[in-house]
């Protein structure tokens, strides 16, 4: 496989992207976003896909089948696709899950695509097949850089609905209080959904632009499902990166836990990340996580490999600080990275510690299923490079239904007006932007 590479004359994402759906459609489209920083630097962009796979279903069910085998057979190329935190039906079947309305696992092959460098502003157009890629050239050359000026003309109309209120989101993390009071877990991520209805015919591409201005992050996407997932859309704004996989075999995982917002005012700001960086209980809710991620990089890394170079440092993004960690280690040479996925799948960070147990415990409290939202984003690129994140800040779309989720991290002493408020300095720029 020989991979042809271009570099193009600069021209503004949003733009291609707009010019590109209204030649091809938006089903299939994907769009891996950066917010310029060195974590997110690039943009990839693509649509027609070349081939796909659609997985639905628990075990069990007729016709379905297990995402992590239909990954496994992945032949090269560049692949892009959400695999839904129900996906842990596969690898945990003992554990309740629930069936969601969008597809578990919806992956697809690529050919050509765009590479936008922010920092050189650069586009590098790569693929394998020669006439696909002349094409794509083609077509940009065609476009001139005008500026993107649609998106947020029109008000959305969108009435959302919470699914829990602020009283039954308190009254479950004193739950989970209890439940760590008693021995039966040590933390678990409490989330809750919003819902809405599309009144009005908007593309996937303006909702998108839409969360993208209010809450730009290194590790947002969206990804419009075709094929079998046709009306389903994943679009995420989430600043997490969940596993990425060199070529080389070297693995890491950049954990969040601690939240606080952003203030206009940079004094009261800088109060708002002292405090954060300074809370003896989000350093240990962290801290928890780091332990549970060790353990499972652990189960198919080489022993002695697995290092945590930061430990609850401060990062800001545009609407909220937040404590990250980072934890590397090194694949056993006969593990890929689909072993290194199911071995970790669903991610600590939006379960808990002991996982199993938290996930037991959040099917019994959250009213809702998760679907892709607390799933990932997954990304393998022409040479055997693979990224994911994890999906937060996330808005589900299937047909005209909208779905937002968020979640709080508690812990042994959580306060449940605090966490409330967390919920919300999580979901309000969200559906600010979503009116």
């Amino acid at each position: 496989m020989t991979l042809l590479r271009s570099r193009l004359p600069w021209l503004e994402p949003a733009l291609v992207a707009e010019n590109l759906a209204h030649l091809h459609g938006e089903n299939g489209l994907i769009w891996l976003d950066g917010d310029g920083s060195e974590l997110g630097r690039h943009i990839t962009l693509a649509v027609d896909p070349l081939e796909q796979y659609c997985c639905r279903g628990l075990p069990g069910d007729p016709g379905a089948s297990n995402p992590f085998t239909t990954l496994r057979h992945l032949k090269d190329g560049h692949w892009t696709g959400w695999l839904s935190y129900d996906a842990a039906a596969w690898t945990e079947p003992g554990n309740p899950w629930r069936r969601d309305v969008m597809a578990t696992l919806w992956i697809a092959r690529h050919d050509p695509v765009l590479r936008f460098d922010l920092k050189a502003r650069e586009i590098h157009l790569q693929g394998v097949d020669p006439i696909r890629h002349a094409a794509m050239a083609r077509t940009l050359e065609r476009l001139t850089p005008t500026k993107i000026t649609s998106w947020q003309r029109k008000t959305l109309g969108c009435s959302w609905h919470r699914h829990s209120d602020r009283s039954t989101y308190k009254a479950g993390v004193s739950t989970i209080r209890e439940l760590i009071a008693s021995g039966d877990l040590f933390q678990a991520n409490l989330t809750s959904c919003a819902s809405s209805t599309l009144r009005n015919n908007v593309s996937n591409l303006e909702l998108y632009g839409r969360l993208r201005d209010q809450c730009p992050a290194p590790f947002s996407g969206l990804l419009v499902g075709s094929g079998a997932a046709t009306g389903e859309a994943v679009l995420s704004t989430s600043p997490e990166r969940f596993l990425q996989v060199e070529a080389s075999g070297a693995v890491q995982t950049r954990p969040i836990k601690g939240t606080r917002p952003r203030h206009a005012d940079p004094c009261i700001d800088d109060d708002l990340a002292a405090d954060l960086v300074c809370s003896a209980k989000d350093r240990a809710e962290n801290v928890m996580i780091v332990d549970l991620l060790r353990n499972d990089l652990g189960r198919v890394c080489r022993p002695g490999s697995v290092q945590v170079p930061d430990l609850v440092r401060l990062e800001s993004y545009a609407r909220v600080h937040h404590l990250t960690s980072v934890v590397t280690g090194q694949l056993r040479s006969n593990a890929s990275w689909v072993d290194l996925l199911e071995a970790s799948w669903p991610g600590g960070s939006i379960t808990g510690a002991p996982k199993l147990r938290a996930c037991q415990r959040l099917h019994e409290l959250e009213a809702q299923g998760r679907g892709p939202y607390c799933g990932s984003i997954l990304h393998l690129d022409w040479n055997g490079h693979f990224d994911s994140n994890i999906l937060i800040r996330t808005l589900l779309r299937k047909d005209t239904q909208l779905r937002l989720h968020a979640g709080c991290g508690i812990v042994a002493d959580s306060d449940p007006e605090a966490e409330a408020d967390e919920l919300d300095w999580k979901l309000l720029p969200l559906l600010e932007a979503l009116r």
